[in-house]
C-alpha cells in the first residue's frame, strides 16, 4: 500500500517581512508559525523546516534501527534521537547529526555501532537527504 502524507503551508508577504502556517494536514495534529527570522536566527516559539525536517529524520532512523535491531535478534527495550538539521542562509541545508541513545540487551558495542550505521543508510529520510552531510552518535545505555 502506497501512503501519500500533506502538509499545507499559506504565506503573506514577502520573504524577509512576510510570514506564513504551516498545517499537518494528514494527521490533522496542528498548524505551527513559520518566518524567515527563525528559519535564520533561531526562534523557541517559531518552527522552521529545518526542525520539521529533524521530526521526520529521527522518527524515521528510530525506526529503522528499532527493525534492524529486531532483525537481529536484539529487540530493542527503548530509542531515544534526535535530529540536529543545520541551515545555513544563502547556503541552505547543510547537514543531519543523529544523536540516539538505546537500551538493547544482549547486543556488543560493536555490532550496535554497525546496526545502526546501517539504519543510518537504510532510513528513507536519510535516502531523500542523500544531498547533505549525515553523520551519527550512537551509545547504548
Amino acid at each position: 500500500m502506497t501512503v501519500t502524507s500533506e502538509a499545507t503551508t499559506a504565506w503573506k508577504g514577502a520573504l524577509f517581512d512576510g510570514a506564513g502556517e504551516v498545517s499537518l494536514v494528514s494527521s490533522g495534529l496542528g498548524s505551527y508559525p513559520v518566518n524567515w527570522k527563525a528559519r535564520s536566527e533561531g526562534s523557541t516559539s517559531v518552527t522552521t523546516p529545518e526542525e520539521l525536517l529533524a521530526a521526520a529524520h529521527s522518527s524515521c532512523f528510530s525506526m529503522a534501527l528499532s527493525l534492524a535491531l529486531a532483525e537481529n535478534g536484539t529487540p530493542p527495550d527503548s530509542i531515544d534521537t534526535t535530529a540536529s538539521v543545520t541551515f545555513k542562509p544563502g547556503t541552505g541545508i547543510t547537514g543531519s547529526h543523529l544523536n540516539v541513545n538505546a537500551v538493547v540487551p544482549g547486543i556488543e558495542p560493536e555490532d550496535f555501532e554497525r546496526i545502526a550505521q546501517g539504519a543510518k543508510a537504510g532510513c528513507p529520510v536519510s535516502q531523500a537527504l542523500a544531498g547533505i552531510e549525515i553523520t551519527l552518535e550512537a551509545t547504548l545505555a
